[in-house]
């Protein structure tokens, strides 16, 4: 077509997005992800250097994949490809040979640079030296580390209380730096604490340990070897836990069912073609779920609750024939009062708020009557509703009713994202600490931390919305696109005197400041740790509480990065003029922070010695072995009153999503392979009924509104791509979508952004002449 005759015309959805849409692909992985990884890992550094990050990937004393939080296998681990996919483009973004030096601050203004898509702020590179923007500044510009961390303590220094400071945690961030961050922060005068967790899994926290005394999974990874029912919920492993498939697969040929609960029909959760089998590479592969229950958005409570009242039918007919009996007398109080509970409901109320007919909820209740040992797994499906709490506690009742906790094959198992972020919570990051860490710390270093509760991530930010909080200091992560109110964020930071963020690579919370700002480089996993010519490790906790070494084995990209645990050294050091703390000899040796953690946190006695075995060591799990450090000793049913969620006829319930090109705010690329988008972010995925609801058609531009709280917030030009999805349910892309996502929605008792109960209005967008998509 000539360029007159485009103009001459409104411009189709693929010519203004470049948008391309295929066919739902029917199995995980196989050849295309192994080629998918080696284009990433080639473009990004090269066969050497890529080669030799691989090849160490996840092995015993190699380095731990930032990617997610899955387990290693313990005695099965493969020497040359121990990895995913997604694994691999997590490696190829921090291990790139591609470096974002002084120059390039220099050519490029904070604006121009904010003009950027996050993937293309992304793919600039690693940065290679600190950099500082003055008040009123429009480019960065380079600042050393001692003028730095001397800029940091004069900020804080000059607060008129250390409750006006925040302090962010990644959880990226190893056991070593976190424990020696929420020691200065704690020294420092604040619990001010908030961390990624209180956006991903803070409900899982708070659900478990009210119910089991553990806000942590129960399971071992061989326990999916042995489990005789998988029930997988809020959870797409196949693009977020991609090694999760292979315990599936194994547990799946050991005779397991396989039962998948999700508003979208996801790839990972139907087949697996497994790329470390021969037959997989040549696309054989294994069919996963057997039943799949595509529930409505935020339909789970009503879910589990209808197969409860299933699953008390076939008991009642036969008593302990379906319930563990003896456990639950032995193991569990207010049994009683639950079942009570079930019998006052009439099933036909929950049938529409979770969208499952009748004949699958019995199909699927028959399975679990008949079965002892189930595993039920699940994610951020679950976590990011108002009712999250709730719904985690009815996941305990459906295991506690069957026994199914502390016994091989059958337990609790929240699949975390974050390669530590599980890690960080244990070794003191929260904003509401314990009696007990508190008491240890004071007794170890002589000083008296503060005991009143700080900010989590949704009270930093109104703090510093309304100026009670000045400064920003981030560990790792993007706060300002991984947080729910992007504009709201925005203004917060914005307000602050100075925000600070220790990075790797450039992101948005780089381009949204306060009015002074520093980035502050550090090493990543991959990168090598020599203090005084002897090469350092580190340590993280899986979802399973194995606690285990991550060692780099890549030179720097620049000598002018520093490790997360000399930062906060350093910087403890400029601020603290009177510290009781010997930083100087945490700076020394690793080996001296971990003999403080085992000082100060239960479970790591040892420490030393422990995490230098292969493979590393567990942490104490009480529920694991059915003792629960509740306030009856017994594991808790919990009764709670299904509540409908009804959403006007124009309106949609919508949940935000990665896409397979993702890691939560790091954009890999513009693909989604598994659902068929290509070379576009901006997408709604809606069901086809609904499209032709709105009268609207594939590949429309549409607007999206919420307005929640009295405030219109909008993001504009989204593609309606048709989806199998329950109707008035979308699903958009995260962090394109946050925006969306009020900052006052939250969930009861964990205070966790509800980013998945979203309700929204959808408006077919107008088009300005000479518009282009954004």
């Amino acid at each position: 077509m000539k360029k007159e005759e485009k103009e001459s015309r409104a411009l189709t959805s693929e010519e203004l997005t470049g948008i391309h849409t295929g066919t739902h692909k029917e199995t995980a992985a196989g050849a295309k992800a192994v080629l998918v990884s080696m284009k990433h890992i080639l473009d990004a550094m090269g066969p050497v250097r890529g080669g030799k990050a691989l090849l160490n990937l996840n092995q015993k004393d190699g380095i731990d994949c930032p990617g997610c939080a899955w387990p290693d296998p313990d005695n099965e681990r493969s020497k040359v490809a121990e990895y995913c996919e997604n694994g691999a483009k997590a490696i190829s973004e921090e291990a790139t040979s591609k470096k974002v030096e002084a120059d390039f601050f220099a050519k490029h203004s904070v604006y121009d640079l904010s003009l950027l898509s996050d993937y293309e702020i992304g793919k600039n590179g690693r940065i290679a030296q600190p950099m500082y923007l003055p008040e009123g500044g429009t480019h960065y510009e380079e600042i050393s580390w001692d003028a730095a961390f001397t800029l940091i303590a004069k900020h804080l220094n000059t607060l008129e209380s250390p409750d006006e400071a925040i302090f962010y945690t990644s959880g990226r961030t190893s056991n070593e730096a976190a424990f020696l961050y929420q020691l200065f922060v704690r020294e420092y005068g604040t619990n001010n604490l908030p961390d990624c967790s209180n956006m991903c899994h803070e409900s899982t926290s708070t659900a478990l340990s009210e119910s089991i005394g553990i806000g942590k999974g129960t399971v071992k990874l061989e326990d999916f070897y042995q489990a005789e029912v998988i029930m997988i919920m809020g959870q797409n492993p196949g693009t977020n836990h991609p090694r999760m498939l292979s315990a599936l697969q194994k547990g799946k040929r050991n005779g397991a069912t396989i039962i998948s609960v999700n508003p979208i029909v996801e790839t990972g959760l139907i087949s697996f073609s497994n790329p470390q089998e021969v037959k997989g590479m040549l696309g054989a592969s294994t069919k996963l779920t057997d039943v799949y229950l595509q529930v409505r958005i935020n339909g789970d409570l009503a879910l589990l609750q209808a197969l409860a009242i299933l699953m008390l039918e076939e008991e009642d007919k036969n008593p302990g024939s379906v319930f563990d009996q003896d456990f639950i007398n032995e193991k569990t109080d207010g049994s009683m009062a639950y079942i009570e509970h079930l019998r006052t409901i009439n099933i036909a109320d929950l049938l529409p708020i979770c969208g499952i007919p009748l004949e699958q909820l019995r199909e699927t209740a028959a399975i679990l009557c008949k079965k002892k040992k189930i595993i039920i797994c699940w994610a951020m499906g679950l976590t990011q509703h108002k009712n999250a709490v709730y719904t985690i506690k009815e996941v305990v009742n459906i295991l506690l009713l069957k026994g199914s906790i502390g016994k091989l094959g059958a337990g609790a198992c929240p699949v975390r994202g974050h390669s530590n972020v599980q890690g960080d919570r244990t070794v003191g990051i929260f904003d509401r600490p314990s009696k007990e860490l508190l008491d240890s710390l004071e007794k170890e270093f002589g000083f008296n931390p503060p005991r009143e509760d700080g900010y989590d991530v949704v009270k930093s930010v109104k703090a510093m919305h309304k100026g009670k909080a000045k400064v920003f200091f981030g560990m790792g992560g993007n706060f300002s696109l991984a947080t729910p109110d992007t504009a709201y964020t925005a203004e917060a930071l914005r307000k602050c005197d100075l925000t600070v963020q220790v990075s790797t690579k450039l992101n948005r919370s780089h381009l949204v400041h306060g009015k002074e700002a520093l980035i502050l480089p550090c090493y990543g996993r991959t990168d090598k740790d020599f203090i005084d010519d002897e090469l350092q490790f580190l340590s993280v906790e899986n979802s399973t509480g194995v606690v285990h070494s991550t060692r780099g084995s890549l030179t720097p990209i620049s000598d002018k990065l520093l490790s997360e645990p000399y930062i906060v050294c350093k910087m403890a050091k400029a601020t603290l003029k009177d510290s009781v703390v010997d930083w100087d000899s945490y700076l020394n040796h690793y080996d001296a922070i971990r003999e403080s953690i085992a000082a100060c946190i239960p479970g790591f006695s040892e420490y030393n010695k422990k995490v230098r075995q292969p493979g590393g060591f567990y942490l104490p799990n009480g529920a694991r072995h059915n003792t629960y450090e509740t306030d009856t000793g017994k594991a808790h049913f919990n009764v709670r009153k299904v509540e409908a969620h009804p959403i006007k006829e124009d309106e949609f319930m919508m949940m935000t999503i990665r896409s397979h090109d993702q890691y939560n705010t790091t954009i890999y690329g513009l693909n989604d392979r598994y659902r068929g988008v290509y070379n576009e972010r901006r997408v709604i995925f809606m069901n086809a009924k609904d499209i032709v609801k709105l009268g609207l058609k594939e590949k429309d531009l549409v607007d999206l509104y919420n307005y929640s709280d009295g405030k219109e917030r909008i993001a504009p030009k989204f593609v309606v791509v048709p989806y199998n999805i329950p109707q008035q349910s979308v699903a958009t892309y995260l962090p394109e979508a946050n925006v969306l996502v009020p900052i006052e929605s939250t969930s009861d008792k964990s205070n966790q952004p509800t980013s998945k109960s979203v309700v929204i209005k959808i408006v077919k967008h107008v088009r300005a002449q000479g518009e282009k998509h954004e």
